[in-house]
This record gives structure tokens, sequence and C-alpha cells, in this order.
């Protein structure tokens, strides 16, 4: 089980130097109020998502440990994404993007609000989000559907390269 103040937060990033935007993402993470980041993934090249005609997407998962309540931490989060540029009124769903800060698991809460759903409503059909969870967390556990590592089992994950 996950202590009730760690957060799992997905970086991705397939426009620009993506390389570079998630790791300052992921230092901005650790700046957030109240907060702390404990780890971070390798970066990974994954092929697109959704929408598969675009550039292979720079991945990466961050382990943090926050004072903040889910809504307020992804208050933050949509914060650093428009300092990156990102502008979610305007883009296409699954599309391209400068930086996606996807708030994956807190703690061991479900929450189901207008904007939010804790776990991640497809983290555990992820394997692009599954990998770099397992690697800073490798018995992480997604409420509702188990172990993150039995979830990833299933997936194809052999197009997921580490950098």
């Amino acid at each position: 089980m996950i202590p009730p103040n760690v957060a799992f937060v997905g970086l991705g990033a397939n426009l620009g130097d993506a390389q570079a935007s998630v790791r300052a993402a992921a230092a901005r993470l650790g700046q957030l109020p109240a907060t702390e980041c404990l780890a971070l993934s390798r970066l990974y090249r994954t092929p697109a998502w959704g929408l598969e005609a675009q550039p292979d997407f720079i991945n990466a998962v961050a382990m943090l440990r926050t004072g903040l309540e889910p809504l307020a931490l992804l208050e933050h989060l949509l914060a650093v994404e428009r300092d990156f540029g990102r502008d979610r009124s305007r883009e296409q769903r699954w599309g391209p993007r400068r930086l996606d800060l996807d708030l994956l698991l807190f703690g061991d809460r479900v929450l189901d609000v207008p904007g939010l759903q804790l776990p991640h409503p497809r983290l555990h059909e992820r394997a692009f989000a599954l990998v770099p969870l397992l690697e800073v967390a490798p018995d992480a556990w997604i409420p509702g559907h188990g172990y993150a590592r039995d979830a990833l089992s299933g997936l194809e994950k052999s197009n997921i390269q580490p950098l």
C-alpha cells in the first residue's frame, strides 16, 4: 500500500525538446508547496497512444510526498503545464503536447470528482505509465485493479525504451 501522502505523477511530452521539458517539469514538482520529490524514474521513449500519427513521447513517473490534498496538487500540476505552454482548451485529445502531467495515484484514495479521478482511470491500461511507475514503486497497488505489475503483465511493453 502507498502511504496516504505519497502521490505519483506521470510526466510526458513529445513537442520541442521533450526530454528537457520532462526533466525541468520534474524539478518543478519538487518545488511545489509542501511537496518533496522522493524519486523520479528514468526517461522512456514510447510510441504515441490514442492518436498514433505524431512523434514518440518521452515519459517518466515522479513519486512525491505532499501535504497538499489531491485537488490542490492537481491545480499545481495544471499550472506547471501552463507554464510550459500547454493550453488544454485548444488541443486535440491524445494529441501532441509540450508537457502532460497526470496525477496517477494518491495514496490509496479513490476519488471521482469533476476534473479528477483517482486512481487515473486508464492507468491499468497504459504500459507507458506502468513501466516507470514500477521502477519507482515496485509494489504499487492500483485501487480497484490490484498490483500494477499484474496490470502490466498483460500489456505490450517491448516498444517502451529507456533512455
